[in-house]
């Protein structure tokens, strides 16, 4: 287990706390509409942390092509149809490049600076000259105003239980998922960057801001710094 992640519930838990059953569970919302919105028609795409293939699968539907990584072999017995690597993202070097590089979940929110410095030169590494980078980032109230809860319509219940500070700017956010047969809890590290932070951390790993996909700011399309 990662320092500082843990997970609890039922079935394989994965080393930055995420159970695999869990993720099994969970349905996919807009994103993959977001996704496909925001890239060009049939791009072959790097997802880095895939977990199950909530999104793989949903972009394979909509004609990309998708190399799925994840570290967990767990997670990645469960995605289908995708070229599956298992490994580290901030170690993976595939030598090629690919239309999309994707770092959803939230992953550039690393409490760990050096990782996600890892991360984005992953990305930066991956990504084609005139390619794009997709990052999914937190809300802006994701560590405030908790506990918070959200009611999904297929039956669970998603809580941020608390976002303590553990360092200089770095919380340690405990999620709690409450289904009618089981519960998971999911704690880790996270550290909130404000647009100023993030966009410091794109340019220090050579990538620029591009745009917004969405209103609410969390889904963000980068390209290579010029």
């Amino acid at each position: 287990m990662r320092a500082g992640h843990q997970g609890t519930g039922p079935g394989s838990i994965t080393p930055d706390g995420c159970a695999v059953e869990l993720y099994s569970r969970l349905p996919i919302g807009a994103e993959p509409d977001i996704v496909a919105a925001g890239v060009p028609a049939g791009a072959h795409l790097l997802e880095l942390g895939c977990g199950v293939g909530r999104m793989t699968h949903p972009l394979l539907e909509r004609g990309f092509t998708v190399t799925a990584v994840d570290e967990s072999p767990e997670m990645l017995e469960r995605v289908r149809g995708a070229r599956r690597v298992c490994s580290p993202i901030e170690d993976l070097d595939l030598g090629e490049t690919f239309d999309v590089v994707m770092l959803a979940s939230f992953l550039v929110h690393a409490g760990d600076i050096e990782v996600r410095r890892a991360l984005l030169r992953t990305c930066v590494r991956h990504v084609a000259v005139d390619g794009c980078v997709l990052i999914q980032r937190e809300g802006e109230d994701f560590h405030t105003n908790l506990p918070h809860e959200r009611v999904d319509p297929s039956g669970f219940t998603v809580r941020i239980v608390s976002a303590k500070p553990v360092w200089a700017g770095v919380n340690s956010v405990t999620a709690e998922y409450e289904f009618p047969d089981a519960i998971w809890t999911q704690t880790f590290l996270a550290r909130p960057l404000t647009k100023q932070q993030f966009e410091q951390a794109l340019a220090e790993a050579g990538l620029k801001f591009d745009k917004y996909l969405t209103e609410d700011r969390i889904w963000v399309r980068a390209v290579l710094a010029a």
